[in-house]
């Protein structure tokens, strides 16, 4: 039996701009199951970044209205929830997909739906109107609407639309370009066995041919559903896979760090023929420092360059971006110092009263730089010695992995009743691993966006 069907109907505000340097500053999101609403989301968001003057004549959204909103990444895992295997749908779908996907990307989360349009739909349904923009449409097809141009009176509206759409679609062809969308259909006998035997743990997987070799190396939160989607794709890679793979072998590793690590560390050992997009580098970005001629400290986002010493590494120039912007909030910098704001005057938030004027030369150098180094000290592991503590395989399990100096060393599990402050002991459950910019980057990168369960620091003599 199929599942039901469900759509998130969808608007999204913008501040304007440059193509892909976009911010949201309001999304509304309709959970819609083909007859009713049967969830819904919306709310103004902070984007971190000045709004068009001309999108605030179209909107009404201003700065000022902002300033308290949530950012993108507060409402982030809300808008993850609510579009949970659903076909996002919106009114020039290519357009809001796009901002949404950038977001997300900012954050260093693959966020992947299919998407229906309902501009192309209607000019096939409803042919020969005299324009297709939501407002003159819905007019035109006596749907009310309400807050033009804002996000919720928008995505109200394309719910309406919508609605008809399906109702006059008589040959049913949203609903079975929608069916040959969703990822369940037939698979053939050997694919359901593999799913079957796969558990939906976090950890590795490795795909294997016939005569054992390994073909592709992954890894995911969900293994089962992971394999789900490889067996289901249309891509091109996807379907090689399939015709090719005949077992998958799996390790468990109780948590996503482990498992990018051991991933990393396995495809570039193995080199997987289908595991060419990880065999490169895995950041195109570093954050470093430098004090400038009046002797402030500097931020700056560059290109990565190996021969340089980075506090940290990203994966993309808008996922650095971002992060630059939450350190400068978190730590009262000033925007013009850590690169955000290109200007020979005062910084944007200076002008709001954000900053404490050190773009001028108001602000005590060793206030400003005594900020700065809290940042350098919380943010890099240069001369680190410790040990990062998360979640095992088990319940009474918890993983251990060593940073010595600032060098990985590797990765290890330990009995909730095991004293693991003894460098015998260390030595005796880590599993050496390389230590290279990417396993830095994954870690970095990580501690950022995640919460782990303790992080010990060691004293120099408890080190391996």
């Amino acid at each position: 039996m199929l599942k039901k069907l469900m759509y998130a109907i969808l608007d999204i505000e913008t501040t304007g701009g440059k193509y892909n340097e976009e911010g949201i500053t309001e999304i509304a999101i309709y959970r819609f199951d083909g007859h009713k609403i049967v969830d819904q989301f919306c709310s103004l968001v902070n984007p971190e970044r000045k709004i068009q003057p001309f999108v605030v004549n179209l909107t009404g959204i201003s700065t000022e209205m902002l300033r308290n909103a949530p950012k993108f990444y507060e409402v982030a895992k809300r808008i993850i929830e609510i579009t949970q295997d659903c076909i996002l749908v919106a009114h020039n779908a290519q357009f809001d997909n796009r901002i949404l996907t950038t977001e997300f990307d900012r954050l260093g989360y693959p966020f992947e739906l299919d998407t229906l349009c309902t501009v192309e739909l209607s000019k096939k349904l409803l042919p020969d109107l005299p324009s297709y923009s939501l407002g003159k449409l819905v007019r035109s097809l006596g749907i009310p609407i309400s807050d033009r141009h804002r996000a919720q009176g928008d995505a109200k509206a394309t719910v309406s639309l919508f609605k008809m759409l399906l109702a006059k679609d008589t040959s049913k062809e949203i609903i079975q370009t929608s069916v040959r969308k969703d990822p369940k259909r037939q698979l053939e006998p050997k694919l359901l066995d593999i799913i079957e035997t796969a558990p939906p743990t976090t950890g590795v997987y490795y795909m294997h041919k016939k005569d054992g070799t390994v073909i592709y190396i992954g890894k995911s939160k969900n293994i089962k559903k992971r394999l789900v989607q490889h067996f289901t794709n249309d891509n091109r890679k996807s379907k090689k896979i399939q015709l090719e793979v005949a077992a998958v072998t799996y390790e468990e590793t109780g948590n996503d760090l482990i498992a990018q690590l051991k991933e990393s560390e396995e495809i570039k050992q193995n080199k997987p023929v289908f595991n060419r997009a990880l065999r490169k580098t895995l950041f195109s970005y570093q954050l470093s420092s430098f004090t400038d001629e009046i002797g402030y400290l500097n931020l700056r986002i560059e290109k990565a360059d190996g021969r340089k010493n980075a506090i940290t590494t990203f994966t993309n120039y808008q996922q650095a971006k971002s992060a630059v912007y939450k350190i400068t909030e978190e730590f009262q910098l000033c925007q013009k110092l850590t690169g955000l704001h290109q200007t020979q005057q005062s910084c944007f938030a200076f002008g709001v009263k954000e900053c404490y004027g050190a773009c001028i030369g108001k602000e005590a150098i060793e206030e400003y730089n005594g900020r700065v180094l809290r940042f350098l000290e919380k943010n890099s592991y240069e001369n680190n010695h410790m040990l990062i503590i998360d979640k095992g395989r088990e319940v009474d399990e918890r993983s251990v992995i060593l940073i010595e100096n600032g060098i990985y060393r590797g990765f290890g599990f330990f009995n909730l009743n095991y004293q693991i402050n003894n460098p015998d002991i260390l030595r005796s459950i880590i599993s050496p691993m390389a230590n290279n910019r990417d396993a830095q980057h994954i870690i970095q990168s990580y501690l950022r966006k995640n919460k782990v369960l303790k992080i010990v620091n060691l004293p120099q003599e408890a080190t391996m």
